[in-house]
């Protein structure tokens, strides 16, 4: 194989260590040209990289540098300065600048466990249908059905696992058209690229957002609605932030409406701007969600299972998600993500009492509405909805996103003239306030699992409030 062109001498180290996260660059700059040309080695294994450049950075520009660092160009996003790259030669990092570069797959490759744990398993196979749908009922989905089941126009892009292109309930409303595949950080149309093949998640997110309102098995939030299945879950269950990024640009290049986001971005629980490689992720998938939302699009996230406080979570026990977890503080910089970002409706979950779950992060700031995600204590208390070839229950803030994106794709139905921010203030109104419980002691030990903070029309669990459907279309 032949060699690349390894740039080793000083001034490369210095350009590039000023053009991190820092928009640094004038916006006439010339492309940087390499004093000198050595060769590349290029011993193993092939990595991908995210990396961030100053904004205004052209695609020769950026194509450049990362050439010259031994790397070659996956995907680059010139309208947030973003580039997927990949690279066989263990120096690209530094060559790069490691302020403003990081791979997932790096840190992957020292993980100890081969998948992540789905913390939203499905509890038992059933046969049954709508009728045991309670989250429906909490929500009032039937009573807003008889307004409107949504527009045609209005498409949700489930940024997950993949969508089950052949369930009966979701064929009607899957759009293989605006379907992506993003486990590579650019965007692949083949349908292959996009099924669901080791998770049932993403089908099960689908179905509460738009399952078929025919009378023969479940019934999402918003059926008349499209969706889109934008896979941003790889086969061993992490999301790494090229996926999510390519997700958000996929989602904004193809007009959807919503995206919904079940999950937090690996391998951190909580991201921590502290830390140079964390920053990166911050920075790469906070400017893909803000250029989404200036494409109109509205982000809705889960928070979490982890029972935390977001505004203070103290330390964290759960990072990296790919290897041993060690015990870290955490500070005000480190959040979860995409949940805990600016342009973005973070929910949290319910019980079918409209009590938080227990496993549902919260906190005052973090939390914009709550929806239902079920009780785990008992199968018929989780939420029902399709997987591939049938139904099941699952518990989770996985299963209350899905119904917040539907209240929000029933409103942006009946206002089609509403922007992602303006959609986004309509579900917050909208909602119906639920005050801090005065007892939260859910195991009867007489202490309290979890502080609510806040006041009633603005808390800590819950927001602005229980998402409402029928409130979405009449008010």
């Amino acid at each position: 194989m032949p060699l690349l062109h390894r740039a080793r001498v000083a001034a490369l180290t210095a350009l590039l260590a000023a053009g991190c996260l820092a928009a640094s660059l004038p916006a006439a700059a010339q492309p940087w040209v390499s004093p000198v040309t050595p060769e590349c080695i290029q011993p193993g294994p092939l990595l991908r990289y995210l990396v961030v450049f100053s904004q205004l950075t052209t695609p020769a520009m950026a194509d450049a540098e990362i050439t010259e660092a031994c790397g070659t160009t996956t995907v680059y996003y010139p309208e947030i300065s973003i580039a997927v790259a990949t690279s066989p030669d263990p120096s690209f990092l530094k060559l790069i600048g490691p302020q403003r570069a990081y791979s997932a797959q790096a840190e992957s490759s020292k993980r100890s466990v081969k998948r992540k744990k789905d913390d939203t398993e499905l509890l038992r196979p059933s046969g049954v249908r709508s009728s045991e749908q309670w989250d429906m009922d909490l929500i009032k989905t039937s009573a807003a059905h008889e307004v409107t089941t949504g527009s045609k126009s209005v498409v949700v892009g489930v940024l997950d696992s993949g969508v089950d292109a052949k369930h009966p309930d979701l064929v009607d409303a899957l759009a293989p058209e605006l379907s992506a595949g993003c486990l590579t950080g650019k965007p692949d149309t083949s349908p292959s690229a996009w099924a669901p093949t080791t998770s049932a998640h993403g089908t099960h997110v689908a179905g509460t957002i738009a399952a078929a309102d025919d009378g023969r098995g479940t019934t999402g939030v918003a059926p008349g609605v499209r969706i889109a299945s934008v896979k941003v879950v790889d086969d061993e269950g992490f999301i790494y932030p090229e996926y999510a990024v390519c997700g958000f640009m996929w989602a904004a290049s193809q007009g959807m409406t919503i995206t919904n986001n079940s999950y937090f971005i690996d391998p951190y629980l909580f991201t921590c701007q502290s830390e140079p490689g964390q920053r990166v992720i911050y920075e790469a998938v906070r400017r893909a969600v803000d250029y989404a939302t200036s494409r109109n699009v509205l982000t809705v996230a889960a928070a979490g299972n982890a029972g935390a406080d977001l505004s203070r979570p103290g330390r964290d026990s759960m990072s990296p998600t790919n290897g041993e977890a060690q015990t870290r503080p955490v500070d005000s910089t480190c959040v979860v993500l995409p949940a805990q970002l600016k342009n973005v409706v973070g929910v949290s979950a319910v019980d079918s009492n409209k009590t938080k779950a227990g496993y549902s992060s919260y906190g005052l700031g973090a939390i914009d509405v709550t929806a239902p995600g079920g009780d785990p204590r008992t199968p018929t208390g989780c939420v029902l909805s399709t997987v591939p070839s049938g139904y099941d229950y699952s518990c989770g803030t996985s299963m209350a996103a899905p119904h917040a994106a539907g209240v929000a794709a029933l409103i942006a139905s009946v206002h089609p003239e509403a922007d992602a921010v303006s959609l986004g203030r309509m579900l917050n109104v909208q909602a119906e306030t639920l005050a801090c419980p005065g007892d939260y002691d859910l195991n009867g030990t007489g202490v309290q699992d979890a502080f609510c903070t806040g006041y009633s029309e603005y808390n800590s669990f819950y927001g602005h409030g229980l998402v409402d459907a029928l409130a979405a279309v009449t008010k």
